[in-house]
């Protein structure tokens, strides 16, 4: 391909919606364009890139006997309602929600698992017919509260997602197996090194869920991976276990006394003014749960995870309760809530909780603690779960002996249990091989194929910009002719573009009339992994300058020795 007749609108200067590096360069490097938050033009090398990553995730579907197939994206509410997810998706504000001419609702596919489920019962009847992986490719809406990050969390996106039915669980993990097979080989093809982590089912559901991140040490890991030093055990931070503290849990109960702590509402000003330490103090954070007030109790230096919260009030939306909602349940304002005497309100404590003697607790009352706060005696606990994040350091709760620690991370793929979640509420059932109706036990397996790519450049990139992995870029090789208004440069760039197109090298030639170094700039900053320049100077000698984008150094090769180069240095990246 020459430059020329393609479309590569490269800027110069930094643009201003973007954060994350890989945004930056995906717009400096004319690969999107915004027409609307979180909504974005895949520009010529985009779409390269994501059919060469697509074009990976079918070989590695393909190889572990999945089938490919194209569901719709527009979606009738009545098989969502079948599964019973409308409700709370349209509650959650997570799908885009339409209604057409005939008054009926529907909305654009967020995800297929409703629909695939509606598609397989019927038409799979047989426990013969079994096990079956179909998967598709295809764009997926969801309705992002805060679109950011270009396409990290888009509104709009291309996703790989796949679906198994297995006859029972035995079948199910084998299938499940065959998707993690796949994952890591899709994503080592990239030239992406992932880590696979426990996860929250999260609206999907389930009885488990993976996801596959991508380790970087940019702002881009949004998510933060948990990891112990001794053994392999990870998790994303939302689904990590802890390891509940009882050190306190010995110390003699003292007499329950209120005290004032003028101008003290947060956890460091109460610790300060009271001379304690933050883990003697039990927070109390209000919650909304439907109608429902919820009270979440936690100690004072840890923090409140609301999946995990979610998920003991058995899911649905959870919302932190407002300064107004604060001050008619505890009659006080936000900084001095605490559990006794609260009526009304559903009281969950994390764990260790119960362990903590002699607390500090809100009064509810304005500028007034409880000290020596004992839960059993002086407050009631109505559910004691992990509730809390964990921190860094702590005992690793898989092997009980590393500690914790944390890295960011960058989610490119999901894996699901649902178990017979949609198939049972749905009626999608098939006939074992005594007669019987049983449902299907499934999986829900997903990868974003447009975030895999803007991952790849987060993770591969300089200050001058893209380093793409071979496997994923949009060429192989860049032909950059410093002069291309000679004639000995056009036509050994020429020369050299014809052998390469017919060596299969994937080429583009950068036959612009530009000055030297607008294209020595303009192909570091696209990425492309190898560079082929070509000047004066070096023509003289025979030569041509052969680089890899990753590389400082460059070597000189003979025109007559180039394509073997280039293709030797291809196979070793």
């Amino acid at each position: 391909m020459r430059w020329t007749q393609t479309y590569i609108p490269t800027l110069r200067e930094e643009p201003a919606e973007a954060e994350l590096i890989s945004h930056k360069l995906l717009l400096r490097g004319g690969y999107i364009r915004k027409l609307a938050a979180g909504v974005y033009s895949y520009l010529p090398l985009m779409q390269r890139v994501i059919a060469k990553v697509s074009q990976i995730c079918r070989e590695e579907m393909d190889r572990q006997g999945g089938i490919e197939l194209l569901m719709p994206a527009l979606q009738p509410s009545e098989v969502w309602k079948e599964s019973g997810r409308w409700d709370s998706m349209v509650a959650e504000k997570t799908m885009f929600v339409l209604r057409d001419r005939h008054d009926h609702d529907h909305c654009l596919g967020a995800t297929h698992e409703e629909v695939i489920t509606d598609l397989i019962k019927g038409e799979i009847r047989s426990y013969k017919q079994l096990p079956l992986i179909l998967y598709q490719i295809q764009t997926k809406f969801r309705d992002e509260i805060r679109p950011r990050f270009g396409l990290m969390r888009g509104r709009e996106f291309i996703m790989k997602d796949a679906y198994s039915f297995d006859r029972d669980e035995k079948g199910r993990q084998i299938s499940y197996q065959k998707m993690a097979d796949a994952y890591k080989a899709f994503f080592d093809r990239c030239g992406l090194e992932t880590v696979m982590v426990e996860s929250d089912t999260g609206a999907m559901g389930g009885s488990g869920a993976h996801e596959f991140m991508v380790v970087v040490e940019t702002d881009g890991g949004e998510n933060t991976i948990v990891m112990c030093n001794k053994c392999d055990y990870a998790a994303n931070i939302e689904k990590a276990s802890t390891v509940e503290d009882s050190n306190n849990s010995d110390e003699e109960e003292g007499e329950l006394q209120i005290v004032d702590t003028p101008d003290a509402g947060t956890v460091e000003e109460v610790t300060a003014f009271l001379n304690v330490p933050a883990s003697k103090l039990v927070k109390t954070i209000l919650y909304k749960s439907g109608d429902k007030v919820i009270a979440a109790l936690v100690r004072g230096d840890r923090e409140i995870n609301e999946v995990k919260l979610a998920n003991v009030l058995g899911g649905g939306v959870l919302e932190i309760a407002d300064s107004a909602t604060v001050e008619r349940t505890t009659g006080a304002p936000v900084g001095f809530a605490g559990p006794i005497g609260l009526t009304g309100v559903e009281i969950i404590a994390d764990l260790e909780v119960r362990h903590v003697r002699n607390a500090v607790t809100g009064a509810n009352q304005n500028e007034k603690h409880y000290i020596n706060a004992n839960s059993g005696r002086d407050y009631h606990i109505s559910v004691v779960a992990d509730i809390r994040n964990v921190t860094e350091g702590e005992t690793c709760p898989a092997c009980g002996k590393g500690a914790i620690y944390f890295k960011k991370g960058i989610e490119v793929g999901n894996i699901f249990n649902l178990g017979t979640k949609y198939s049972a509420s749905m009626g999608a059932t098939f006939m074992d091989e005594k007669g019987e109706e049983k449902p299907f036990i499934m999986g829900s397996y997903g990868i974003g194929i447009t975030r895999t790519a803007q991952s790849a450049i987060e993770r591969f990139s300089d200050e001058k910009g893209i380093i793409w992995p071979r496997a994923i870029a949009p060429y192989e090789l860049i032909i950059t002719p410093l002069n291309f208004d000679n004639d000995e440069v056009r036509e050994a760039a020429e020369e050299m573009y014809e052998k390469c197109q017919k060596a299969h090298l994937e080429v583009l030639l950068d036959d612009r009339e530009e000055r030297a170094g607008v294209k020595l700039n303009d192909a570091d900053l696209i990425g492309i992994p190898l560079r082929m320049t070509i000047g004066k100077r070096s023509l003289q000698a025979g030569n041509v300058e052969i680089k890899a984008r990753k590389e400082v150094k460059h070597e000189e090769i003979s025109l007559a020795s180039a394509v073997w180069r280039i293709e030797e240095m291809l196979s070793d990246l």
